[in-house]
């Protein structure tokens, strides 16, 4: 059993990130997962806990905690008539085989790959919600056929491997295709659970020798608790301080910090 001497300290900036997340998640109408991500690392690193595999539980913990807020907000949606269950339904065998192979690509590549390939992704991200515009459209309805095949795994996929949900890729896909904001954060929301879900089970199975204290397969069971009920709190708040103020300067000053958090990641890779 750690010592409390351990626990106290990661409890104390788990709690910390859990409450910037949620506020971030509810503010701005990102997903958790991609501040959660980096959040773990640098807190996990700074507590000493390192290794090659330190990404994957960072990848994974997110992912566990998405299990339960993307299950809550789809539900809260779902109250409100916002979910699009054609959309929903139409990706969702995709999007599960996307995750799940995504899953055992994980549990084979080292701390500085995902670190790589989270830097590069966050980077799209980051210019999106600096540079994007509502007015974009790539069609004026959501993609079926060949076109829904390739893409519906894609999301699976490249979130699982950011330990992110149905947000950042789920959210601009939709309303890039004419699908309403509303909606598509909504709709989001279910992305989410078929993301966390397959990818959650297989990594809460997949054992490694250098795991923080107190964690199962790749998910690190303290993490998970305290981010939950930390983001389930602060959310509101968040929610209520953008129905307060203009969220969009907003969005671009955090579009600037995902971009320093990603370029970091991408400098700690290369070892820099």
């Amino acid at each position: 059993m750690p010592a409390i001497a351990t626990l106290l300290p990661m409890a104390a900036l788990l709690v910390v990130i859990g409450g910037l997340a949620g506020v971030l998640a509810g503010l701005l109408g990102v997903g958790g997962g991609i501040v959660l991500v980096p959040a773990f690392f640098y807190a996990f690193t700074y507590l000493g806990y390192g290794g090659p595999h330190l990404m994957q539980v960072c990848v994974a913990t997110s992912l566990a905690t998405i299990i339960v807020t993307s299950v809550r907000s789809v539900l809260a949606h779902n109250r409100k008539g916002a979910v699009d269950w054609d959309i929903l339904r139409g990706f969702a065998p995709g999007i599960v085989v996307g995750s799940i192979l995504a899953s055992f690509v994980v549990a084979h590549l080292r701390t500085s790959t995902l670190q790589i390939i989270f830097g590069c992704l966050a980077l799209v991200v980051a210019c999106y919600l600096g540079l994007g515009r509502s007015e974009w459209r790539l069609g004026k309805e959501m993609p079926k056929g060949p076109l829904r095949v390739i893409l519906s795994p894609l999301v699976g996929f490249l979130s699982v491997l950011m330990g992110i949900g149905g947000g950042s890729f789920g959210v601009p896909l939709m309303t890039l295709f004419n699908t309403p904001i509303h909606r598509a954060v909504a709709t989001a929301a279910g992305f989410g659970v078929l993301i966390a879900v397959p990818s959650g089970i297989s990594f809460l199975l997949t054992a490694i020798p250098d795991s923080p204290p107190l964690s199962i397969g790749l998910v690190n069971i303290p993490a998970f608790l305290l981010i939950i009920a930390m983001t389930l709190t602060t959310a509101p708040v968040g929610v209520k301080l953008a129905h307060a103020m203009d969220p969009k300067p907003l969005r671009r000053v955090f579009a600037a910090f995902l971009a320093v958090v990603a370029l970091n990641m991408l400098r700690k890779a290369s070892g820099l």
